[in-house]
């Protein structure tokens, strides 16, 4: 019900609604119009009553509210089911898996304004502070082979990349295998799982967090010299829901070619925007670290390591490494 009054409001953007013309268009009574503006108050609305003229909406709240994401979305399955709260205690990629494994339909995403345990790759938290960033997961569930399943961060990457460079106008790139940096700065990570058999993927859930509109004194001090977010990248603040929306419009574009294409061209893709290639990079993990100048990625996404003595494949789920820019 409130999803439509908002509807309403949209439809005639600073005008005066009366309470019976209301109450008259959802069938309801005028004293549940009023218990529904008070609930849409609570939420962040800036509704204007005025006891001749009725309700008007003077702004929408700065929130990831469902009906403010569907306003604008183009996308025909991802993000058209929303599970959102204010916070979650534990990451949006917990909440998606759970909803994933109680058969959730594809496209199904969890966004939270903050969550109390956001993870990276190999179990590092998020800083995720409310209402500052995009701070979501995605559930999909796609017809590749196993081994195609992990190329999804890198779909991801490329997608979250091409969508802050559309909306902040920024020259950000991508670290690999799925950090987005500006400046050698971190602006995004992405931690991708997965639940599949022997015989398939039953399921890919992609996490995603975004710096938004963080200031340069809210990072705690160990990510003061390594994080970064949009607001202050761009020197102005970003709309969370219009990068959300272009974020979900470019996964779905590229999934959608993929799906028909392979993945050749996310490859591609992913090599332009790259961060990486061509540069010294410090390998570490599973106790084997080297060093040497990364020159590709091959056809399952793995990084190709040049040490001198060899070239090393490197698999985004077993190590971390350091680049060393303009070696």
């Amino acid at each position: 019900m409130r999803s439509e009054i908002v509807e309403m409001f949209r439809k005639q953007p600073g005008e005066y609604l009366s309470g019976e013309e209301i109450s008259r268009r959802l069938t309801v009574s005028r004293t549940a119009i009023w218990k529904h503006m008070q609930a849409l108050k609570s939420e962040g609305y800036d509704i204007e009553a005025h006891p001749r003229l009725g309700y008007r909406l003077r702004q929408t709240p700065d929130l990831m509210l469902p009906g403010e994401i569907e306003a604008c979305l183009t996308t025909s399955f991802l993000g058209r089911n929303i599970h959102y709260r204010a916070a979650f205690p534990v990451s949006t990629n917990d909440i998606a898996k759970q909803l994933a494994e109680a058969g959730c339909p594809e496209g199904q995403i969890v966004v939270a304004e903050t969550q109390a345990g956001g993870r990276g790759r190999l179990t590092r938290n998020w800083f995720s502070p409310y209402a500052k960033g995009i701070w979501f997961s995605l559930v999909l569930r796609p017809n590749f082979r196993l081994q195609d399943a992990p190329k999804c961060t890198l779909l991801a990457a490329v997608a979250v990349n091409k969508a802050i460079k559309k909306v902040a106008g920024i020259d950000s790139g991508i670290k690999w295998p799925n950090d987005i940096l500006y400046q050698d700065k971190k602006l995004v990570g992405i931690l991708t799982e997965m639940s599949a058999q022997i015989d398939g993927i039953n399921y890919v859930v992609i996490g995603i967090g975004i710096n938004v509109n963080i200031e340069k004194e809210e990072f705690p001090s160990e990510l003061k010299e390594s994080a970064t977010s949009l607001l202050i990248a761009a020197g102005h603040p970003i709309s969370r829901l219009e990068l959300l929306q272009e974020v979900l419009a470019e996964i779905e574009k590229l999934y959608n070619d993929t799906k028909s294409k392979g993945f050749a061209q996310i490859l591609d893709e992913w090599r332009i925007q790259s961060l990486t290639l061509g540069h010294i990079v410090d390998v570490f993990g599973l106790g084997h670290e080297f060093s040497g100048r990364a020159i590709d990625i091959d056809a399952d996404g793995a990084l190709l390591v040049d040490t001198g003595a060899a070239i090393e494949k490197v698999m985004a789920g077993d190590v971390s490494i350091r680049y060393k820019k303009g070696l």
